[in-house]
């Protein structure tokens, strides 16, 4: 005899059950996590301001390392300062007093700045008017055949850098082979030893190639006998 109550129980049950096979079915399989479909795209890195405009700033002269260890005490007038010095002719322009070894930049108001020298030897020394006509730091250096003719050993090019004859800087003259440029023998300052090409400390250079321009008026006295210093400092 079958128990009523046990009957109804187990209709329930199938009941139950079928409902949840039919969820089960429409409901499909659990849906996976979306998947990105191009990987390799990164995203942009923000951009950045665009900065303001930097005008054009000639590089400082720096000493080498082995210029620095043999550095070489200037004497007390060689070195640059600002001086008396009476003149006509306008600010900016350079002169060059052989005889005392001496550079002037004319500043105006009865002042210039002046700087030691080194300057030609004995038959080598000029004079005349030029203007610069080309600035170059670390130039390099192309001996002029009239060089090489009296000193064959002498390198036919040599890149500027520390060791280049020509030092930090160099102001061309005109159409000759004279140049204002610095040098790699600082001792020479105040002496008579150059082909013709008026020489500077390294630091005096760049110092003068900051203050002057590309058509600067430059004077060279002619070699006379030697006078007492024309400027007297002013500080």
């Amino acid at each position: 005899m079958i128990n009523l109550e046990t009957l109804k129980t187990y209709s329930r049950a199938v009941a139950f059950g079928a409902v949840a096979v039919t969820a089960i079915a429409f409901a499909g399989p659990a849906k996976a996590a979306p998947v990105q479909l191009f990987p390799f795209f990164q995203p942009l890195p923000p951009i950045a301001a665009p900065q303001p405009y930097q005008p054009y700033q000639a590089t400082p002269y720096q000493a080498a390392p082995s210029e620095e260890q043999d550095a070489v005490e200037t004497p007390a007038r060689f070195r640059r300062q600002t001086v008396s010095y009476a003149t006509r002719e306008a600010p900016g322009t350079i002169i060059i007093d052989t005889p005392n070894t001496y550079l002037y930049l004319v500043l105006g108001n009865g002042q210039a700045m002046r700087y030691g020298i080194g300057v030609g030897r004995d038959g080598f020394t000029w004079s005349g008017t030029q203007s610069v006509t080309k600035k170059a730091e670390w130039p390099d250096w192309t001996p002029p055949p009239e060089m090489i003719a009296r000193q064959p050993y002498l390198p036919r090019h040599m890149a500027g850098g520390p060791g280049n004859p020509l030092g930090a800087r160099a102001m061309y003259l005109g159409g000759t082979i004279y140049r204002i440029h610095g040098t790699n023998a600082p001792d020479t300052i105040g002496k008579h030893v150059s082909s013709g090409c008026i020489r500077l400390t390294n630091d005096d250079v760049a110092d003068l190639y900051s203050r002057v321009n590309v058509g600067t008026k430059v004077i060279v006295l002619p070699m006379t006998e030697r006078r007492a210093d024309l400027g007297a400092a002013t500080r």
